[in-house]
This record gives structure tokens, sequence and C-alpha cells, in this order.
């Protein structure tokens, strides 16, 4: 990947991921969120970056994105899937704007599948991540008790085996999964299929 590419970034939030993939591989972004208060965030981050000549802010939604088919040479996502009401569809969409063989790559939260880290990590969650957050303010606190439940609630609904054949199903393939920080964190990634196959 170089500077003649075009990566889209969806749920680009304050463009944090746009404005690394413009300083490691120096290609264009086009970042899409569907909140004026994220993008006009990523505003200020990436010109404070030196990175806003090399990308496109637009306000849109993943379900929907105002894209031919097959328009990206790459595409990141962060924290999406819990937030929408059809992940698989999401999914479809996702990869439907991706030229074929053209990678995906998703960071997400998620809950840890080895029994002493999944309690570190509840703890933390239920407790330390909220109680931090009210030290910061009325709002970091919501949040922490938002993620504390919608982040289980997600595993619940699609279990990482589950969640990786909604991928497959979307027409990706060669997929791969890493764990971080003790499996509360993932990042799934793969190519989109060649038309036809």
């Amino acid at each position: 990947m170089g500077p003649e590419a075009h990566v889209l970034d969806v749920a680009t939030g304050t463009g944090a991921v746009a404005a690394q993939l413009v300083r490691r591989h120096g290609c264009r972004v086009t970042g899409v969120d569907a909140s004026p208060d994220m993008l006009r965030h990523a505003r200020e981050r990436l010109r404070a970056a030196g990175a806003a000549d090399r990308v496109v802010l637009l306000e849109g939604r993943a379900e929907r994105l105002p894209f031919d088919d097959a328009s990206f040479d790459g595409l990141t996502v962060t924290y999406l899937l819990r937030y929408v009401d059809d992940p698989a569809a999401t999914l479809r969409e996702l990869a439907r704007v991706l030229r074929p063989g053209a990678t995906l790559a998703s960071l997400d939260f998620a809950v840890p599948p080895r029994a002493l880290a999944r309690a570190a990590w509840r703890s933390y969650v239920e407790v330390g991540l909220p109680a931090a957050g009210a030290l910061v303010g009325p709002g970091w606190y919501r949040a922490g008790r938002f993620l504390a439940r919608s982040i289980p609630d997600f595993d619940r609904r699609h279990p990482m085996p589950q969640l990786l054949g909604l991928y497959a199903a979307a027409g990706l393939e060669s997929l791969a999964l890493r764990r971080l920080s003790l499996g509360g964190g993932a990042v799934i990634w793969g190519r989109r299929a060649a038309a036809g196959r």
C-alpha cells in the first residue's frame, strides 16, 4: 500500500486510525462516521497531525455507504458492530465497497476466552472502567457503564466463532484473528474474495 492507494476508514471517530494510515502508508483515506461531533474532532486531529490534505471526512452510516462497489483498496473499522442492528448486513456492506483481493481490518473490544483473564477483565470492566470514568466526568462514567454491558452482551449474541462466520459469509477470505490485552481486544482481518468465488 502506498500513496496511490485509497482506504476507507469506517466509524472513523476522532480520526486516530485515519491519521496513522496516512503516516505509515502515505495513502489517501476517506473517513466515515455517523457523528458530526466526532468528525469535528477528527478534523482537528488530522490538522494537528499534518494529514488533513490526505483525508476526506464524510458523515454517513456503515449500513448504507455512499460508494460504488469495489471502490477501495483497503478498509479499516473500529468499535462498530456492537452499535448496528444487523452485523451480518453491515459486514456485507463493508465488503461490497472493497476491490477483490483488498483487505478489511477490524478492531473491537472482546471478552477474554480464558477463565482467569476473563475474571480480571470482568472486574476491570464492571468496576474499574466506570470508576475511572467517574474521575474524568459524568459522560465518561456513563460510557464506562455502557461498555460494561454492551461488550459481554455482544459476545453472548455473537461468540467469536460465529462472528468469524459472519465475516466469511460477507465474502471475506483468509480470515485471521489476533487477540490483544489478554483477549480484551480483537483484531480481525481478511481479504475480499475475487468475483465468482
